[in-house]
């Protein structure tokens, strides 16, 4: 089997990303010279991924993307998942979540609307959907595990006396995703005041654990709205 970092075209294919780290196939096929088949062909060689935002319309090569704790990428307004399709990724994030996800959950966490996505996987039954403590959540499609996250979302809605002291160090996938929501529905408020709304809820988030969810989503507390509605398009 032929080295790939000897193969002139997946050599190519490494300088062209180098300088920039995603493409399309036409960008591509100038460096290349060559078909989109060629192009597909050397991509294969090289390992790649497509964007699960744009249609697929964007690659990268594998060992680019630097993924988060949910296994996403973004690069600008471009998305890239480590389980390749937004199908896969929304599967796997309802999957494992303790408590399930509902969709404005996963569209802050993913950047962008998934209302057919989810349409289609609870009627093709890979996942369950149920109305609980008033919005509906999508859950694992195994009724025990189900039954479980169902459990966990009613106790994340109940309000807990008094608060432990606030967690250090880096925030967990759950914690994100609420730090997440809660922008969207207070997009001009401060890191204080988002960690406060959240400390009132039974979560015991600091305002410089907000700030940095914020650095690392590039969420501006006046912005943040428009930005997830600039994703949805």
């Amino acid at each position: 089997m032929t080295d790939p970092h000897q193969d002139p075209q997946v050599q190519v294919l490494e300088k062209h990303f180098r300088r920039k780290p995603i493409a399309t196939l036409k960008q591509m096929q100038r460096s290349l010279g060559s078909s989109t088949r060629t192009v597909l062909r050397a991509l294969k060689r090289a390992g790649y991924l497509t964007s699960y935002s744009h249609a697929g319309r964007y690659y990268t090569l594998s060992r680019i993307p630097k993924f988060d704790a949910a296994g996403l990428w973004f690069y600008g307004e471009i998305r890239f998942s480590r389980h390749r399709t937004l199908r896969a990724t929304v599967v796997v994030l309802v999957k494992e979540s303790p408590a399930g996800h509902t969709h404005e959950e996963l569209a802050a966490l993913l950047r962008l609307r998934v209302h057919d996505t989810l349409r289609s996987l609870v009627n093709d039954k890979e996942l369950a959907r149920e109305r609980v403590t008033g919005v509906y959540v999508y859950l694992h499609p195994d009724g025990k595990v189900a039954a479980a996250q169902i459990t966990r979302r009613r106790e994340m809605a109940t309000p807990s006396a008094p608060l432990p002291p606030a967690p250090a160090g880096p925030l967990d996938l759950a914690r994100i995703i609420d730090v997440l929501v809660a922008v969207i529905h207070s997009p001009k408020d401060a890191a204080g005041a988002i960690a406060a709304h959240l400390r009132a809820r039974g979560l015991p988030l600091t305002a410089e654990q907000v700030e940095g969810v914020f650095a690392a989503y590039g969420l501006g507390k006046k912005t943040a709205r428009s930005r997830l509605r600039r994703s949805r398009r």
